[in-house]
This record gives structure tokens, sequence and C-alpha cells, in this order.
């Protein structure tokens, strides 16, 4: 598969006791809009970004949480790249152990650059799209991401939003009107 959707997570939750994958947890209409048009991922890889957890596949079991990006969140999300582990060290005294960085995590993705994305849709506000346009640089760097790939930024009023992305869902398998 070489289409890889970046989806921006989202405020409203599912409220599971326990960790589940981000694609049950995030309950946003962007995110029901993929869940009733992909249940599968057969179309793409799906992927997310959160204040919290950073870049991560969709299918990471994820905890309830309420985090915000902020413009200083994003900056700090920028300049880390890659490399930058999240969640971030609940304290600055304590290692730098802790969560995961989205250079493994896309590595995982594309089984280590052996299958890099061709085709890649970016979906969320604008510090969202920001800190993704970040990343694919980077993603682009490791090759994961192909040099000339193919980049959608789906951004702008929600029920538009949501048109594009089942829009882009669909085009990969030549389904009209946005429904599989």
């Amino acid at each position: 598969m070489t289409r890889l959707l970046i989806l921006a997570c989202s405020a409203t939750k599912r409220r599971y006791p326990d960790r589940v994958p981000a694609f049950a947890r995030y309950d946003g209409p962007l995110w029901r809009t993929l869940r009733v048009t992909e249940p599968t991922s057969r179309r793409a890889r799906d992927a997310f970004l959160s204040a919290h957890y950073g870049f991560r596949n969709a299918t990471t079991p994820i905890a309830h949480y309420d985090a915000r990006l902020t413009q200083d969140l994003a900056e700090r999300m920028i300049v880390g790249g890659v490399t930058m582990r999240w969640p971030r060290p609940p304290s600055p005294q304590r290692p730098d152990t802790d969560g995961i960085h989205a250079g493994a995590e896309i590595a995982g993705l594309t089984r280590y650059g052996a299958e890099p994305f061709a085709d890649v849709a970016l979906v969320g506000g604008r510090l969202y799209v920001a800190v993704m346009h970040a990343l694919m640089r980077g993603f682009v760097d490791m090759g994961c991401v192909r040099r000339d790939a193919r980049v959608n930024v789906i951004n702008g009023p929600i029920g538009r939003m949501r048109q594009d992305l089942r829009s882009w869902l669909c085009e990969a398998s030549g389904l009209a009107g946005g429904r599989p």
C-alpha cells in the first residue's frame, strides 16, 4: 500500500476505561467519516498526530487524555522533528526514554523504507498541518515518503474537510459518490 493518511487527533473521544486503538478512541467528525468510509484500512495506512502522543499509527492503543495543540507546542514539535519522542517525559529531570519518535513509527508503517508512500493526505487544522508538513520533510529524508509523492492538504470548514477526506479515500478504489 503506497497511500498514507495523517489525521489530526480529536477533542471528542470515546470513553473506554482501557487503552484502545486511536482509530476507535477518537470520535470527532473526521474520524467518524474515516470509520464509515474506510473501516478496514485497505485504501491507505492511517496515522494520527496528537498533542499528547505525537505521530503514531492509528492502530496504536491510547488512553483517554485531554491536550490541545498550542502554537508553542506545535513549534516544539516542528523543531524536534522526526527524532523527538512523544509523549514527553513527565519531568524535565527524567531521562528522555518515554514515548516513541515519529521516525520509528513511519519506519514501521513502510517496512523500514521498503514500501515508501507515494500518495499522502494531511488532514487537520492549521497548526496540525504545519507540524505534519515538517514531519513530511523528515519522512522524505528517511526514504519513507517518496520525493515525488503527491501530498494532499485537507483543511477548512469541517463539512468540506469531511467531503474531501471521503473523496481522497474513495479515489483509491475508483468509487464514485464517496460511498464504499
